[in-house]
């Protein structure tokens, strides 16, 4: 019988909490493991600080998500391959062993012609999983921008490891189930969300919105894989701290009960 899926925590998932808060409710929760948010927080981009934070809260780092957002741009530098440099060394710090990375912006079309490839030399180089997340178009009313390059879906590219965000999905109005297997092998990691198919980026409690994450999760179950199932939810509009752990308990428990092997 193959492992059971470990079902972790992404630190955005408490903000506006700190990624030292993070780390706490994703041990006294019961989650799996962490995966670190490199943003704003000055923890968050201290690499023995989290590898402190994983120690003293006896939960592993699972992956670090490098600043690669429109809010983080000047996180680490303003060189995007610098960014996944210190990404990498910070996962090799805390013993992860995935980076996520969003695609280049279009703007950054320097970045964005050799990417494909270099994303290939940092995962050779560093033997890590470098696994490019999902994005989507960006839509105000009847307009449609593509923002990302080589393209917001990383499914037709030449990626060896990909990460599939079902909020990112419903924004993008495609079927996370259908790219999961037409990724097959190459689905490497998972942010899991629901959303109302809304042109926002809602990142709702699974099983709250209109998505199939249910399916999604019974289908990924079902297969090879052996990545990580990191719940990436807003929890911003939580009245108090109670109703904020509410939700992330409610979200764990649907990732157990769906992702069961």
């Amino acid at each position: 019988m193959a492992a059971p899926l470990r079902v972790s925590l992404s630190t955005s998932s408490v903000y506006p909490g700190t990624t030292a808060s993070g780390f706490e409710a994703a041990s006294r929760l019961g989650y799996d493991g962490v995966e670190v948010m490199v943003g704003i927080d000055e923890v968050s981009t201290d690499a023995d600080a989290c590898l402190s934070l994983s120690e003293f809260h006896e939960v592993p780092v699972v992956s670090v998500h490098a600043p690669t957002l429109l809010l983080t741009q000047r996180v680490w530098g303003t060189d995007p391959w610098g960014k996944l440099q210190r990404s990498a060394e910070m996962a090799h710090t805390v013993g992860a062993s995935v980076v996520v990375v969003h695609p280049p912006f279009r703007w950054q079309r320097e970045y964005a012609k050799g990417f494909v490839e270099g994303i290939a030399d940092l995962e050779d180089e560093h033997d890590l999983v470098f696994a490019v997340e999902n994005m989507y178009p960006w839509r105000t009313g009847k307009r449609e921008f593509h923002a990302y390059l080589p393209d917001w879906n990383p499914v037709g590219e030449d990626y060896a490891h990909v990460t599939l965000d079902l909020s990112h999905s419903a924004t993008a109005a495609d079927d996370p189930v259908a790219m999961a297997r037409e990724l097959g092998e190459r689905l490497a990691h998972v942010h899991l969300a629901d959303s109302t198919g809304s042109p926002k980026d809602e990142h709702l409690v699974p099983g709250r919105g209109t998505q199939p994450c249910a399916e999604f999760l019974r289908e990924v179950a079902a297969s090879s894989f052996t990545g990580e199932v990191v719940v990436e939810v807003s929890t911003r509009k939580a009245v108090d701290l109670q109703e904020r752990e509410a939700d992330l308990l409610e979200a764990l428990a649907f990732a157990r009960e769906h992702a069961a092997r």
